[in-house]
């Protein structure tokens, strides 16, 4: 599956210019913009920094024909389609999508660089939607990534900070507007691991998660969010106000009850990533780092092992999650880990569920295509886990 993109050009001044031809993209994911910016160079010579998804042709990614706008430093040769496109601010637009966005945030990195000693020799867009914009960098000792998150994910620096361990990502700044800069970690995300190597991730991060349950309130007052118990399930029942949950009532009144069940257990709350996918793990040659901490919250540890085994099968996932309940049953003599995530399978869904609808009420409309739909998706795996 691939894209086909249409870019509509801004110039320096963020005045309208008209549309480029369109041109195919092997990426099918309408964030990826790596190979946008590779085709506008080699289909039309240009350099563009594209700022933000317009449309689609399609309800939700990934493919199809998809516009966005982007920004030019000096009008093209090649000819433009005039094309009518709605350039009104938005209340909910992040910084890096406005005329001029891109190029003030990689001149903070550059300049964050040079302090560091380090000369940028080349810069290359990655991504850009609603979640985060990310750039390469290149400098004479080695890449960086430039990193800029919305307001909901600005507490990801201070988990870095707090984390600073081998196995992390290495901060190099923070800047304003949600901008971060990190040190390359080599290697690739590891999508599709095998089950070994996701038992080595969760032994691994049993230990990040036991070293933080001694500063859960060190963790709350710097910013990070507190998902704890009755909280979290007021926060999911707030997300989720406006949705049709009519499928999910019975689990939502029941919230409260099955999460003092959960608290009787007796696992401690701690540091949880949110998002523990093998796709938000990087590495090679045996070595992982855990990367993308904006989803982090304190809350319950079972929620990380549930998502680290969402796409497992039955008997691995079984296994996955008995080495999880070995370790906290050691910790914690007298728990009931193994209860724990029985009883928090269908809430996990249900906090992705109401993560997904903070998402779709922090942005603006044009790209509320990207999460609007899994929203009811979540709450369809809600109601199947909570099924006897």
């Amino acid at each position: 599956m691939s894209r086909t993109v249409t870019l509509v050009l801004l110039d320096a001044t963020g005045r309208p210019l008209g549309a480029l031809p369109p041109f195919d993209v092997p990426e099918p994911w309408w964030q990826q913009v790596d190979s946008v910016v590779a085709g506008a160079r080699r289909h039309h010579g240009l350099d563009v920094a594209v700022l933000r998804l317009l449309d689609a042709d399609r309800p939700a990614p990934p493919g199809g024909h998809v516009r966005y706008l982007a920004q030019v430093a000096e009008p093209p040769a090649v000819p433009l389609e005039p094309v009518a496109v709605d350039l009104a601010p938005h209340p909910r637009r992040p910084p890096w999508a406005h005329p001029g966005g891109p190029a003030r945030s990689v001149a903070w990195a550059t300049g964050e660089l040079r302090r560091l000693g380090r000369t940028v020799t080349a810069v290359a867009q990655q991504r850009t939607w609603n979640l985060s914009a990310i750039w390469r960098l290149d400098t004479t000792h080695g890449a960086a990534w430039l990193k800029q998150l919305p307001a909901f994910a600005r507490h990801e620096p201070t988990v870095l900070r707090w984390l600073a361990l081998p196995g992390a990502p290495v901060l190099l700044a923070v800047g304003a507007q949600g901008r971060m800069l990190l040190e390359d970690v080599p290697g690739a995300d590891r999508y599709g691991a095998p089950e070994a190597e996701r038992a080595a991730v969760a032994a691994a991060h049993h230990q990040v998660q036991r070293r933080a349950c001694a500063a859960v309130d060190e963790l709350l007052a710097a910013g990070v969010p507190d998902l704890r118990g009755t909280t979290l399930a007021r926060w999911i029942r707030g997300r989720l106000a406006g949705y049709d949950v009519s499928a999910a009532a019975d689990l939502l009144a029941g919230l409260d009850d099955r999460l003092g069940r959960v608290r009787d257990c007796g696992l401690p709350d701690t540091l949880v990533h949110g998002d523990l996918h093998p796709g938000n793990v990087r590495g090679d040659d045996g070595r992982r780092v855990v990367i993308d901490w904006a989803d982090a919250f304190v809350g319950h540890p079972a929620f990380d092992i549930l998502r680290l085994t969402e796409d497992v099968g039955a008997a691995g996932a079984r296994r996955l999650v008995g080495g999880w309940a070995r370790r906290w049953r050691t910790d914690v003599p007298g728990s009931d880990p193994e209860r724990a995530v029985d009883l928090l399978r269908p809430v996990a869904a249900l906090r992705q569920a109401a993560v997904y609808a903070m998402f779709v009420a922090a942005i603006e409309p044009s790209e509320h295509p990207y999460h609007v739909h899994d929203v009811p998706a979540a709450l369809a795996r809600a109601v199947a886990a909570a099924r006897p």
